[in-house]
């Protein structure tokens, strides 16, 4: 070890491996075997104190008049990168494309992160083919010590759209949405990284197109809202929540959200201690999830951010992102609120350069 960085000592050596960024990882689990190991030993991740990162499904500049993509640009003027945003540092960088993927990302496809520290996975599942928008059951793992991304085993029939999914402990669940006859499912499935396996759950209670997964306390998965085929469109507010530990689902609880309420803009607290947090007329709303408490105002978005908010995510113990604009159609922002029981909720709008506007499809929280 003693030349683990020629010339430092040891202590030092692991310093300067501790302030490395997620994006150079890749390149130092090459230098030496000495560095392999300690970039992926839990020892060096308790040393870097993870951080969180917001992941985006975001819409590239504009598109060449020529080129791989022009097809699509053609059809849909579109098309999406994932790309992470670091709040503390600013940084914004692009991932690596999808293998295989030259019309870019899946459209309305899903994100979920698990794991942490070394072994930190990015998940995309689902969404429409670029090129044909067809509905997809693709499943792609990103490795950030790796650098690389896998194909992973796809999503169990039937084929879905627009489904709940979240990431609780080590395993993506996904839950209704509607096949491609467009009728609203009741089936659930969850997905294990490491073992790149799926595991079919029992069917909801009800059908939930369009329902929005979350993490709750407990461990426990909540597909929140949806509509059946027959209410196409007309979303009820109750939810229903997955237990991993007895493999079954709760009693539907009623009223989670108003009835009519997309629950698009709903995410659970960093911190799985059962906080939920939700967009409302340009409010962030809060309340606690296990108790059925009412919704309280956190803080009102900012003006230039409120007309069309698309995306929520909680980033940290008492941190929410939210990306929006001013009006449908211009450049989108991250907006990050930061509150707590002894401060004043405060805003800051993440700087980003013009390439880092594009529209976001989806969003979540990656702890690196």
């Amino acid at each position: 070890m003693g030349d683990f960085i020629p010339g430092l000592p040891e202590d030092l050596a692991r310093e300067c491996l501790v302030r490395l960024g997620f994006d150079q990882l890749p390149a130092a689990r090459r230098v030496s075997r000495g560095w392999k190991a300690e970039v992926e030993s839990p020892f060096h991740h308790r040393l870097r104190r993870p951080r969180p990162l917001l992941a985006l499904a975001q819409a590239r500049p504009p598109l060449a008049d020529s080129g791989p993509a022009r097809k699509y640009a053609a059809a849909a003027g579109y098309s999406y990168r994932l790309v992470l945003h670091d709040p503390g540092a600013g940084t914004w960088t692009p991932l690596p494309p999808l293998p295989g993927g030259g019309g870019g990302l899946p459209l309305f496809c899903q994100l979920a992160a698990v794991g942490e520290g070394p072994s930190t996975k990015l998940v995309v599942l689902g969404g429409w083919d670029p090129e044909t928008w067809a509905p997809t059951a693709a499943v792609h793992v990103y490795d950030f010590l790796a650098g690389v991304w896998r194909r992973g085993a796809d999503m169990p029939p039937p084929r879905r759209s627009f489904f709940a999914c979240a990431a609780v402990g080590s395993r993506v669940f996904v839950a209704g949405g509607h096949d491609v006859e467009k009728n609203a499912l009741r089936s659930a499935a969850a997905y294990d990284a490491e073992a790149d396996a799926w595991a079919a759950l029992p069917d909801m209670a009800r059908e939930r197109d369009e329902a929005r997964g979350v993490r709750a306390g407990g461990g426990r998965f909540v597909a929140l809202g949806g509509y059946s085929t027959e209410g196409q469109g007309r979303f009820a507010g109750s939810a229903e929540a997955f237990d991993p530990s007895t493999w079954s689902w709760g009693p539907v609880r009623e009223r989670v959200i108003e009835d009519g309420a997309c629950p698009r803009t709903c995410c659970a607290a960093a911190a799985g201690n059962g906080m939920m947090y939700m967009l409302d007329a340009g409010r962030v709303m809060a309340r606690d999830a296990e108790d059925g408490g009412a919704w309280r105002t956190v803080a009102r978005v900012p003006e230039d951010g409120r007309a069309a908010a698309t995306e929520v995510a909680a980033i940290g113990e008492g941190r929410v992102a939210v990306v929006g604009s001013a009006c449908h159609g211009a450049e989108q922002a991250v907006y990050v609120l930061s509150h707590g029981d002894a401060t004043a909720p405060s805003w800051t709008r993440a700087a980003a350069p013009p390439e880092f506007t594009g529209h976001v499809q989806a969003a979540c929280c990656v702890q690196i």
